[in-house]
């Protein structure tokens, strides 16, 4: 059997800082409800380790073509990130019930 392709996955200090923000929005009304949004996040970013490319371009008018994909992880967040080579680049983590105009600008 063949052994899958493994990708080097790096979250940026800006998807990090998302990350923080929404966990300490959650926690403000449920702790459980942001220690489950972490706990999912890094299960969603570790299973960026394998196959990747299993996950949807993300479009929009102002996004470049075949540059971004995305990951629908805890329901309602998506993880936004690219593929180089063997390295995945988390770029983004936003809440989908939320107005993200401005990242598709």
């Amino acid at each position: 059997m063949e052994q899958a392709n493994k990708y080097h996955v790096i979250v940026s200090e800006r998807a990090a800082q998302m990350l923080v923000s929404h966990a300490a929005f959650l926690a403000q009304t449920s702790p459980n409800a942001a220690e489950r949004f972490t706990i999912a996040f890094e299960k969603a970013a570790n299973s960026l380790e394998r196959m990747p490319q299993r996950c949807p371009w993300l479009s929009g008018a102002y996004i470049p073509r075949n540059a971004y994909r995305c990951l629908l992880f805890e329901k309602h967040y998506l993880l936004i990130f690219q593929i180089a080579d063997d390295t995945v680049y988390a770029d983004c983590v936003v809440d989908c019930r939320q107005d993200y105009d401005w990242l598709l600008r």
